[in-house]
């Protein structure tokens, strides 16, 4: 089940367990419950500190752990590999008493939280996404006798997937009830449980002393900027909504110089404990909602606060750009998805579209023809825009159809799930449909930058902030880099480049302005 190198790993963590634990599994005679129990008794084998028992469970296979002699809030139903396997890893070494590394204060938080709260959170072995959400209420498990959790891959459960419509991951039920959808922070789930958490934590913000350089966003850009201004040692500020912005949704990087692969989430973790080292104030869970020149360049956040800085650098990233037809926004989520890494899976033997012919929607096409039945790629040009790598790849396998000239112009459904598309041939006019159970929309990123309209900052018309080779906007004292910006390609060592620049060009004004 585990390779050597993989145990060899595993007994290194597991040697921070500080107090006996133990693993319960349900099992029958399937060949994957056979796997789990293998998986467990190597788990156990490993340590001194680990004992396995069987038992019943609701769902079977599953897994619990828990503090030996106490019942356990930690479940696994089903096998918690791929992704997933390094919130199993956690979830063992906090119940063998390893402390986590979050903020004592949101410790303490989830401890006092009063009420009972079972969560139900469904996942693929494939999603990145995932296990930030599984990792943060298994921790809350762990911490709080009230708080229960189990972790469900809808592959193994598609009878539970069915009845509840599951078509995006993660997926999270408190107490039965729908309680959220895609990534979420510590913080902000544990903000929707404690309700006066917000107002807290915004007055908290509002008595925060002005930053010499205030960063607005926590991706590669952000990263960079923040590790080049605090190495001037000047206090640095950073504020974002979740650090490693678009990055925690990439899956495959082969293009970083040095690096010949990583996946985002990885890479998003290092940048943030390379940020961490350098004393930065890591600000998340807050939105910027405006910027304004007082006496310093202030930043009004969505929650009400207001951070100062002497100066600014914006690096707000993009986003996935989408269709803005009839039936979207009706249907994400239920059949609308825009990560075929994550929600892929949940279509396996059924027919796809990917709207879309760059690299991003071809990469769809190819990673979603080995699950699905069929893919159909609908491209608005004449010519697909991906490399000629990834065509070759793309029209080399037998499921995948390319139609150019193709405009979406509806989503259609039966109201509660996607049934097909609409669309334009653009050449003959005519209006045509296709059935499909899923539409992955790969179309392009928008940039973050809403809330600078009005304000001092230059936008392009396409919403894209235009900076100077330093990086300087029209704004005095404001900076910007990376996806948001005017750089011509949105590529993540581009971007991290373009956050050094911006943090030199912040600090050359300081100097020149007195500060």
């Amino acid at each position: 089940m585990l390779d050597a190198n993989l145990k060899k790993q595993l007994d290194t963590y597991l040697q921070n367990i500080v107090s006996p634990i133990e693993i319960s599994v349900s099992g029958d005679d399937s060949p994957k419950s056979k796997e789990l129990l293998e998986l467990a008794a190597e788990i156990s084998g490993l340590s001194g500190n680990i004992s396995l028992k069987e038992a019943a469970a609701g769902r079977t296979p599953s897994m619990s752990v828990a503090p030996a002699g106490q019942a356990p809030r930690v479940s696994f139903a089903g096998i918690p590999m791929g992704h997933e396997f390094t919130s199993l890893v956690l979830a063992l070494l906090q119940a063998g008493g390893h402390p986590s590394k979050a903020a004592p204060e949101l410790l303490e938080q989830i401890r006092n939280l009063e009420g009972q709260f079972h969560f139900e959170t469904y996942i693929s072995l494939s999603c990145q996404n995932c296990p930030d959400v599984v990792q943060a209420l298994n921790l809350m498990a762990t911490l709080n006798p009230n708080i229960s959790h189990v972790m469900i891959d809808g592959a193994l459960f598609q009878d539970e997937v069915n009845r509840r419509q599951v078509m995006a991951v993660p997926a999270v039920y408190l107490n039965g009830e729908h309680f959220g959808q895609g990534r979420m922070s510590l913080e902000e789930i544990v903000g929707k449980l404690d309700t006066g958490a917000a107002e807290r934590k915004a007055a908290a913000l509002d008595e925060k002393a002005p930053y010499d350089v205030l960063i607005v966003g926590g991706g590669p850009a952000g990263a960079a900027a923040a590790i080049y201004a605090a190495r001037k040692g000047i206090r640095t500020g950073l504020v974002a909504e979740r650090f490693g912005g678009q990055v925690m949704d990439t899956v495959g990087i082969e293009n970083f110089i040095s690096v010949p692969y990583t996946e985002g989430p990885k890479l998003a973790a290092s940048l943030e404990q390379h940020v961490r080292e350098y004393g930065v104030d890591i600000i998340t869970d807050q939105r910027a909602a405006g910027i304004r020149r007082g006496e310093l360049i202030e930043l009004p956040l969505a929650s009400g606060a207001t951070l100062r800085g002497k100066a600014v650098i914006l690096a707000t990233g993009a986003r996935w750009r989408e269709l803005k037809v009839p039936g979207e926004a009706e249907y994400r989520t239920r059949g609308v998805a825009y990560c075929p890494h994550c929600d892929g899976p949940f279509f396996k033997g059924k027919r796809v579209a990917v709207v879309g012919g760059g690299n991003s929607g071809i990469e769809a096409a190819i990673d979603l023809a080995g699950i699905v039945e069929h893919v159909t790629v609908l491209e608005f040009a004449d010519s697909l825009r991906a490399d000629e790598v990834l065509q070759r790849k793309a029209r080399s396998m037998g499921n995948i159809d390319i139609i150019m000239n193709a405009q979406t112009t509806e989503v259609l459904g039966d109201g509660s799930k996607v049934t097909g598309m609409q669309y334009t041939d653009r050449v003959s006019g005519e209006s045509k449909r296709l059935e499909v159970a899923g539409i992955f929309v790969q179309i392009g990123l928008v940039p973050n930058t809403e809330f600078l309209q009005g304000s001092e900052v230059e936008l392009t018309r396409f919403g894209e902030v235009v900076i100077d080779a330093k990086g300087a906007t029209s704004m005095a004292g404001v900076f910007a880099a990376g996806d948001a910006t005017t750089v011509p390609y949105k590529q993540i060592i581009i971007s991290m480049g373009a956050g050094a620049t911006a943090a030199l060009g912040a600090f050359d004004h300081l100097i020149r302005a007195g500060s």
